[in-house]
């Protein structure tokens, strides 16, 4: 599913994604809003979300510093 939607996305379609798997989806995302209690706490690209501290501390621990 992540490699389909990367390919639309390529097409210069627009696509918003609601999803669990947050390291996955901050790989391949340009832009994403991650929300704390139903707010928008953190808002960057992906791979600058990925390596914030708070967001790895949050929502995806401590393995994924390694």
């Amino acid at each position: 599913m992540f490699i389909l939607t990367k390919r639309i996305n390529r097409t210069g379609v627009s696509v918003v994604m609601v999803e669990q798997n947050a390291r996955r989806c901050l790989q391949i995302c340009d832009r994403g809003y991650v929300l704390d209690q139903g707010r928008n706490a953190h808002t960057g690209p992906g791979r600058e979300l990925m390596n914030d501290p708070h967001v790895i501390a949050l929502y995806l621990g401590t393995l994924a510093r390694a």
